[in-house]
């Protein structure tokens, strides 16, 4: 029977060897096993030595001092014996940096930067450059802290208050990369990566940015070419109810992909004016990702083999800027824009191989296209005492048009358009979905006293979404969003922060019209649904966060709720009891809840003043009513805990410094399982690892070598299927699945000019 195996998929010698079936299977639970415990005593025993201990022998350097206790500043020299090269090498360096960048807590949904917010809203997440925001949801200021030198840095700021002053609100911390004001200076940094797959294949990039400063404009150019190859293997395990194996699928899939990406930034400062204007574009052109397949049959002794040649395109632009006044003392004018649009398109051809022939049996054609036009204009002016208030309005219009064709191996007129297969028409296939939006805001800030400051804003929105081509639908909008942000600053280590706030989730515009399904060989499509409405939800976190003496870290806790409202999840949308379908659709209320506790803290006291240990554990629970077995359980994606400890050593006279990274979660309970229409899966995951190590040398060249998924996690699902709803209960078939693409190595070698 070898010789029906395709080229690069391994099969076991001998279809009906199952005594290497338990070893297989197992891996569905072995990540519950791994660290667990001692993950969770690591954290415990970190913060008591955190307290506990002096600094005594070695004391560790301390970020400047300012008359504002909620206002923390490191100058550069603190990070000078590190020898950084961008600024990001700075942050690493930083006790607490991944809470105040939003890495921490938060919830789910919290902190972290702009992809998939709904429209440019107050900032929260975002990092500040020389106080300014940087206007863009692909091309914000994270995206450029690899590409500014060192150099170029003066100080930074962690601004854990509330004020008028900065662009940006949130619950957290903001943080402000402050330049230097020179009058002419440039840099260039250049890089070059290589990447190396568990099937051999070494893949290069690199990038390339030059950034300066003439006189009042400032500049940044970049140019990436970001290699994104990957190699995965996955197997499939088929029984009956009883138990009994009935197939093995066993899968190599390839993905050959480059991404190019130009990128530019603008800023020019006059007489109390500043303009910054930041453009983007990225392709990644067209992308093969062919598939083998074999397939074992044990019930009749036959392997059959498939093949799938499968091609994807992607290209995006953006546009964006911002504009501020200082109207001396009497109040600042901002204006901020964005403009973008995105395309992806894929084509899925799935062939049965027969000896030398290949006779397409599937074709599927996927396009998604999204564009954004947003204006936000504000006014931001003291009213009284130490009290400030913004007023201003934003505007948006979103665009996401789809196109789905499907073309079956059945009886009728073939056209090449579909593969020469048979066209299938497919419901709610083509549309294009429109939103316009507009909202009003007030923002009030008051420094109640030196410890104490309190933000509430108001934020009243109005909307229209309209859905044309195969189905024609027009809706209204309306939503009031308060938010009330209190901060005490119990001691100038110590502070206290508590938020309530209404949410309004951003509609995936994707959901409203039919789509393909990757995930599953037996379901080619997945219905849409054009009544699905925005998710709600009250927020309510409570923080505590305490600043260890001589800078040595930080200990954070924070306590959260969810109080939700049209839940999103899968709906029945079938058109009769013969034909079941199901969508993303609102199931009604839910809660979820948190604790998240997180120590970020430098090792002096076991002799390793330069070493930086973080650890974090998340702890939540939910509840929702099952739109298909009408019973309570958690929502999907839900872990019960999950964990992550990352380290880091600068060993300075050296030039060296080395790290790790790993993260794990909770398997099992109803938060992993997802129910749908006609099956149930649950998604088990596995602990991953990653290390890497640092070398500087010839005074501004930095080499890394890293390797990423140590423990060779894969991503396993066991799915039962049903015969007709899985309400019935008549199970059909169980599978356990397994795709993972192994330990993968890269090098990089950067420097600054």
């Amino acid at each position: 029977m070898s010789q029906n195996q395709p080229d690069g998929v391994g099969i076991l010698p001998g279809v009906c060897n199952r005594e290497r079936l338990p070893a297989a299977v197992s891996r569905l639970d072995r990540g519950n096993m791994k660290f667990k415990s001692v993950i969770s005593a690591l954290a415990a025993a970190v913060a008591i030595l955190a307290i506990s201990l002096p600094v005594s022998a070695q004391q560790v350097p301390g970020p400047e001092d300012t008359t504002d206790d909620s206002t923390i500043v490191y100058p550069a020299s603190y990070f000078a014996e590190f020898l950084p090269v961008s600024v990001n090498d700075m942050l690493y360096r930083i006790p607490g940096i991944n809470l105040a960048m939003g890495r921490g807590g938060g919830g789910p949904g919290g902190g972290g930067g702009n992809r998939g917010r709904r429209g440019l809203g107050s900032g929260e997440g975002e990092v500040l450059i020389n106080g300014q925001r940087i206007t863009g949801k692909n091309s914000g200021a994270r995206d450029m802290l690899d590409r500014i030198s060192a150099e170029r840095v003066d100080h930074i700021e962690i601004i854990r208050g509330t004020t008028e002053d900065i662009e940006v609100r949130g619950g957290g911390q903001v943080i402000n990369i402050v330049l230097l004001d020179e009058l002419s200076t440039s840099n260039t940094t250049v890089e070059i990566r290589s990447d190396r797959s568990r099937d051999g294949t070494i893949d290069t990039g690199g990038q390339l940015s030059h950034a300066g400063q003439t006189g009042n404009l400032g500049y940044l150019l970049h140019f990436e070419a970001s290699p994104r190859y990957n190699a995965s293997r996955s197997e499939e395990f088929s029984y009956d109810p009883d138990y009994n194996l009935r197939e093995i699928r066993y899968e190599d899939q390839v993905r050959d992909e480059l991404e190019y990406q130009i990128s530019g930034n603008m800023g020019y400062r006059f007489d109390g004016q500043v303009l910054h204007l930041n453009g983007l574009f990225e392709t990644r052109g067209e992308s093969p990702s062919p598939r083998n397949r074999s397939i074992h049959d044990l019930v009749n002794d036959d392997i059959r083999r498939q093949r799938e040649d499968n091609l994807s395109k992607r290209y995006s632009w953006e546009i964006g800027g911002d504009y501020e006044r200082d109207f001396a003392g009497s109040g600042t004018y901002r204006f901020l824009f964005i403009v973008n649009d995105r395309e992806f398109q894929f084509t899925r051809n799935r062939l049965d191989v027969v000896d030398e022939d290949k006779i397409p049996n599937l074709f599927l054609h996927n396009l998604g296209r999204d564009r954004e036009r947003i204006a936000r204009t504000s006014y931001t002016f003291d009213v009284a005492g130490q009290q400030g208030l913004e007023v201003g309005m934003e505007g948006a219009q979103t665009i996401r048009d789809n196109g789905l064709r499907m073309g079956l191996d059945i009886p009728g007129e073939r056209s090449p358009a579909y593969g020469n297969l048979v066209p299938v028409s497919v419901d709610n296939s083509e549309s294009t979905v429109e939103e316009i939006r507009y909202e009003g805001f007030a923002v009030h800030n008051w420094q109640l006293n030196p410890r104490m400051s309190l933000e509430s804003s108001l934020l009243m929105e109005t909307s229209t979404i309209e859905q044309s081509g195969d189905v024609l639908n027009s809706r209204d909008f309306q939503f009031v969003k308060p938010k009330v942000d209190y901060r005490f600053d119990i001691t100038s280590s110590l502070q206290l922060r508590a938020r309530v706030e209404k949410d309004v989730q951003q509609l995936s515009f994707s959901d409203f019209s039919a789509s393909t399904d990757r995930d599953d060989e037996d379901q080619n499509t997945l219905a849409g649904n054009p009544e699905i409405r925005q998710e709600q939800s009250w927020r309510y976190e409570l923080n505590l966060e305490m600043r260890l003496p001589n800078n040595l870290g930080v200990v954070n806790s924070q306590l959260w709720y969810r109080d939700l409202q049209d839940v999103i999840e899968r709906v029945d949308v079938s058109p009769s009891p013969d034909e079941l379908r199901s969508a993303r659709g609102n199931i009604g209320d839910g809660k979820r809840y948190g604790l998240n506790l997180d120590v970020s803290t430098r090792l002096p006291m076991l002799g390793m003043p330069n070493a930086l240990l973080t650890t974090g554990i998340r702890l939540q629970d939910s509840e929702i009513i099952d739109p298909f077995l009408g019973q309570k359980r958690r929502q999907p994606g839900s872990e019960r805990w999950s964990t992550n400890v990352g380290f880091r050593n600068d060993m300075v006279e050296q030039g060296l410094t080395y790290g790790m990274f790993y993260a794990h979660s909770s398997n099992g309970g109803s938060g992993r399982t997802e129910i749908d229409i006609i099956d149930i899966e649950e998604r088990i995951e596995q602990p991953f690892l990653m290390a890497y190590v640092e070398k500087k040398a010839f005074e501004n060249f930095t080499f890394r070598l890293e390797s990423r998924n140590i423990t060779e996690s894969e991503y396993c699902r066991k799915r039962t299927r049903f015969l007709g709803a899985t309400v019935d209960g008549i199970v059909e078939e169980i599978e356990h699945y397994c795709n993972g693409s192994g330990m993968e190595l890269a090098f990089r070698v950067s420097a600054t000019f």
